[in-house]
């Protein structure tokens, strides 16, 4: 018996399948580039919007070329920070309130 074993497949790991007359989705390779000079390249389905701005590996961010670099319209609002909100809600009399009654509660429960 041990000359005629059987060998099997790992299971999930492996397909019986083939490549041949398989034709992979249409793709578009875009170029961008960040303001030091880096250039990125992102593959893309053919039909899929492409973003104005990329996110490089460096953190930066990296604007399409051959393409609108510019990425507010003039109709764009500019994103609003959380000093905005916060001033949207509280005056700056109200918050500096708030400061002086958390500092004196911090001063006196945690008097050193």
């Amino acid at each position: 018996m041990s000359d005629r074993s059987l060998r099997g497949m790992r299971l999930g790991t492996q397909s019986m399948e083939t490549e041949s007359n398989v034709q992979p989705a249409p793709r578009q390779r875009v170029e961008y580039r960040t303001t030091d000079g880096d250039r990125v390249f992102v593959t893309f389905a053919a039909e899929a919007e492409i973003p104005q701005v990329w996110v490089a590996k460096t953190g930066r961010e990296a604007y399409l070329v051959n393409g609108e670099s510019d990425t507010q319209n003039d109709d764009d609002k500019p994103a609003r920070t959380h000093w905005d909100m916060l001033m949207e809600r509280r005056s700056v009399e109200e918050l500096e309130k708030t400061l002086e009654d958390r500092l004196e509660y911090y001063r006196s429960h945690y008097a050193l």
